[in-house]
């Protein structure tokens, strides 16, 4: 049966996670009763990644196990599941369990009066310097593109199908979802939802990293929303699914 919600989790040496995660998914989808798959997307990890999403697939039929061939960045993992994904309503959450899966169905409730619904992250469980450097970036946000979302760098997020047609695919695309949406015409909610502290595996985002990245998807968004399509090259990887 064809499947209606798409779940889509990059995931970067993030072994340790892979099970517990599937399990938080499909507990929190267990009162659903549309057909739903879940797209891990291993952007060529270096630990046992790979393996523990094979043993995910073996599991449950509903997941899908994918990988690129080589490292190709946080953007490219989520566009490459956007890509193999047959919902026609899109979930996405980061793999490291941070975000928690049991607020995706009230999410996905909300997509009744609008086309996307994006997770505003409540007591967050970052260090300092990670709060202050969203603080400094959604001031950035705001000043450069005259658009203001409260936590546009959480990637728990649903919407439909049709936001991905409004979506360019470059490198950074995940930090600017909620924006280009808006910006393309969708009608764009924010929903508190809950935070968790990383309790394995270890964070692939410093200060020097956010920083350089974030500005340069600044100005690819801003001429974006400006109706000019950004010079950079679009982002794309070689990948792989398993298949049994």
């Amino acid at each position: 049966m064809a499947p209606v919600i798409s779940v889509v989790v990059p995931l970067y040496n993030e072994a340790r996670n892979v099970q517990p995660l599937t399990r938080k998914i499909f507990e929190a989808f267990r009162d659903e009763t549309r057909p739903i798959e879940l797209i891990l997307v291993d952007d060529a990890s270096t630990d046992e990644t790979w393996q523990e999403m094979l043993t995910a697939r073996r599991s449950d039929s509903r997941v899908r196990a994918l990988r690129h061939r080589t490292q190709s960045g946080q953007s490219a993992a989520l566009w490459t599941g956007f890509q193999a994904s047959g919902g026609e309503v899109i979930a996405t959450l980061d793999g490291d369990l941070q975000n928690d899966p049991a607020d995706l169905p009230r999410m996905l409730t909300q997509l009744t009066t609008c086309d996307m619904v994006c997770g505003v992250r409540v007591g967050r469980k970052d260090t300092a310097v990670r709060r202050l450097s969203s603080v400094i970036a959604r001031w950035a946000r705001k000043t450069a593109l005259g658009v203001d979302f409260r936590d546009s760098g959480c990637n728990l997020r649903v919407f439909k199908r049709s936001v991905l047609k409004l979506l360019p695919p470059f490198d950074g695309l995940h930090r600017f979802v909620p924006i280009l949406a808006h910006g393309g015409g969708a009608i764009v909610e924010e929903t508190p939802v809950t935070h968790h502290a990383r309790v394995a595996g270890l964070s692939k985002y410093g200060i020097l990293n956010r920083l350089g990245r974030g500005i340069s998807g600044l100005v690819l968004v801003r001429k974006c929303l400006k109706g000019r399509v950004p010079s950079a090259k679009a982002i794309s990887a070689a990948w792989e699914e398993y298949r049994e």
